[in-house]
């Protein structure tokens, strides 16, 4: 290893392995991997070790996206790194590299930096990421509260409270029939205390739809583009504003596309093309809405049914309905760059969409 070298004028590429409390960085000069540490995981540190050990050096590095967040980005950014969020998927893995450790991995991610071969995913602005905490709790609580609808039907059929083809929702009605029924005191108390983490949760799910309706007023111009959208309701449109924003971050549809993990997978030789599943990068909550928004918009607006229609005759439904979702994501976009709001029937004449 090289400790006692000048780096002035010369690029250095870091690749760092971000774990809760250490950070394992390799760095790599001139194609030669030159120093290798494992340091405290505070942003700061990490500043001071590259003033350190690679002062007037031009530093370029990368770490993949995770339960870390934004944060440490931000500071390398701030301090003049170069720095770039990658998504895990697209670190290339030997066929029969079976050896997994955390410098192999922060080495792995600097020669690939050094070479050209990674590329950052969208790192969103402050302010966008502070409007996505108020959807992504929603959607906490409201799989929370699912969950504990489902203890309490598990609870109620197997004391035969409820018969077996009771396919009621649960709702407020519903629990306050629950409640009313005669069960024995132990049952009673373990009820009790189900519907009051529904109830409680219930309510927390409404204060925050009143948050969100006041953040659509600020983010106005936004929310109206979403909600002029065939079966973009009132949260779809929150949670697609507050993950997408503007969309003015994707260059082209493909982009957006492989965000959004829409990107069929293909695996082509010679004459033979084969589309294979999406990719499923990306957020999966994102592209659950996209895909329960596109059922509804295909009852309204007819183009999208048509689509719909066409290929789920040799495609199947599912795939049917990921192409609406893509395609109805794309149109998205090109409102945005229009600067106008959702028309129906934009699709006529356009070249048709294939699964």
């Amino acid at each position: 290893m090289k400790n006692k070298y000048s780096y002035t004028g010369k690029t250095i590429f870091m690749g760092i392995d971000v774990h809760k409390k250490t950070y394992s960085v390799s760095v790599i000069c001139e194609n030669e991997l030159v120093k290798r540490d494992t340091i405290s995981a505070y942003p700061e540190r990490l500043v001071s070790y590259l003033n350190k050990y690679f002062p007037k050096a031009t530093v370029k590095s990368a770490y993949e996206a995770g339960f870390s967040g934004f944060s440490l980005h931000r500071h390398l950014i701030d301090n003049g790194i170069e720095n770039i969020v990658v998504n895990a998927a697209s670190i290339e893995v030997g066929a029969r590299d079976r050896v997994k450790t955390d410098k192999r991995d922060s080495l792995k991610i600097a020669i690939q930096l050094s070479v050209g071969r990674l590329k950052g995913i969208f790192v969103p602005s402050p302010e966008r990421e502070d409007l996505r905490e108020l959807t992504r709790l929603r959607a906490t609580f409201v799989k929370d509260r699912n969950r504990i609808g489902v203890r309490l039907k598990h609870k109620a059929n197997y004391h035969g409270l409820i018969g077996p083809e009771d396919n009621q929702k649960v709702c407020k009605s519903w629990i306050i029939e629950l409640k009313n029924m005669w069960m024995s005191s132990g049952l009673r108390y373990v009820i009790n205390e189900m519907t009051e983490q529904w109830e409680d949760l219930n309510e927390r799910i409404k204060k925050l739809d009143k948050a969100l309706e006041e953040q659509a007023v600020v983010d106005e111009e936004i929310e109206t583009v979403f909600r002029s959208v065939c079966g973009v309701g009132k949260t779809a449109a929150r949670t697609l504003a507050n993950e997408l924003g503007n969309m003015s971050q994707f260059g082209s549809e493909s982009a957006l596309f492989s965000y959004t993990g829409l990107t069929p997978a293909e695996y082509s030789s010679g004459e033979h093309v084969r589309k294979g599943h999406i990719t499923r990068q990306g957020k999966s909550a994102l592209r659950n809405i996209l895909v329960q928004c596109s059922w509804t918009a295909i009852r309204y607006d007819d183009d999208l049914r048509e689509i719909f229609e066409r290929i789920s005759t040799h495609a199947g439904v599912k795939k049917a309905i990921v192409a609406v979702a893509r395609r109805l994501i794309g149109r998205i976009r090109a409102c945005f760059r229009k600067k106008e709001t959702y028309k129906k029937g934009y699709l006529k004449g356009l070249k048709k969409v294939v699964a």
